[in-house]
């Protein structure tokens, strides 16, 4: 693997042509896209990729197309754990774990789909890893569908004492929560990656590691240069965040289909097609499109502003 799995970590889109088929292009430039922007890791078949609505064949295909795009730039990380059965989840992670990726993520609900405690999802865990190649890095989601179930202190524990565990994606979306799990990990492999942008600067700043949020799909720089570059900038970076936690407010206006709408604007994908938001966004939310062109001129202001400082420190 090139390089740890943490940082500013994308979860990715799923790009589909009109009809709803996977489009391979637009994929591609996708994916480009986020290497472009500064990404250190790609979270590949995840929720954001509308893995609940693709069938093992797609996903398996999704994980090996990234694989093979990134080319051992990034870590590549993948899920599509969306079994119900312990079965059907051996099937796919085994699909999954084969397609070449850095490390393969595991749905704390698929762990534990009732909701039954601790020793059922230890169990579940257990029986799983005795599938799976015993050299590949496990990672850990807290999907919020079809339920968020959050880890427990305990549970935290037992995936740190076990150096396989190298990330857990936050999704607790408190900040207490972070810092109590950054405690209880400090001495592990296990990376706590906030998922949240209305913590994502503080949480850094308490030693989360990077950001693997849903708006890495729209300036995945931006969050970059708040985790390298900041600690010289505070005001900027006190500023910036604002920007940052009133865009990441439009999530519930129909994304994933928000963001391929954005992606499209730039001319990354051809269409915003989503399985998971079949529905008309721009019908179901007023003025979308006028907050989109806000969010994209509030990006490239931004951009300008940080690379106005780096000149001024590359004269001086």
């Amino acid at each position: 693997m090139p390089n740890a799995v943490e940082g500013i970590i994308p979860v990715m889109l799923t790009a589909f042509d009109d009809r709803g088929g996977i489009d391979w292009e637009s994929q591609k430039k996708l994916t480009e896209w986020y290497l472009e922007q500064g990404s250190e890791s790609l979270f590949a078949v995840c929720q954001s990729s509308e893995m609940l609505h693709l069938d093992l064949d797609e996903r398996e295909a999704l994980a090996r197309f990234t694989v093979d795009i990134v080319d051992d730039r990034v870590p590549v990380i993948a899920s599509g754990h969306i079994g119900v059965t312990l079965d059907e989840q051996i099937t796919e992670l085994t699909r999954i774990a084969a397609t070449g990726i850095d490390c393969l993520v595991f749905v704390t609900n698929r762990l534990d789909p009732e909701n039954l405690g601790s020793q059922h999802l230890f169990d579940t865990v257990e029986t799983l890893m005795r599938e799976l190649p015993p050299d590949l890095q496990l990672g850990l989601y807290e999907c919020p569908a079809p339920y968020r179930r959050l880890l427990s202190d305990d549970e935290i524990t037992y995936f740190a004492q076990n150096p396989r565990f190298v990330i857990l994606k936050d999704v607790s979306c408190d900040i207490n929560t972070v810092r109590r799990r950054l405690e209880l990990t400090k001495d592990s492999n296990l990376v706590i990656s906030n998922a949240n942008a209305a913590i994502a600067y503080v949480a850094m700043k308490s030693g989360a590691r990077g950001f693997c949020g849903v708006f890495n799909n729209f300036h995945p720089d931006l969050y970059r240069w708040l985790q390298d570059e900041s600690e010289m900038h505070v005001e900027l970076a006190s500023e910036l965040t604002r920007f940052l936690v009133l865009a990441a407010a439009t999530e519930g206006m129909g994304y994933p289909k928000l963001a391929k709408a954005y992606h499209q604007r730039l001319g990354t994908i051809q269409s915003s097609f989503s399985r998971a938001v079949p529905e008309d966004i721009f019908q179901k939310y007023w003025a979308l499109e006028s907050i989109l062109q806000q969010i994209e001129e509030g990006t490239e202001y931004y951009r300008g502003r940080i690379q106005m400082l780096r000149d001024a420190q590359w004269q001086s």
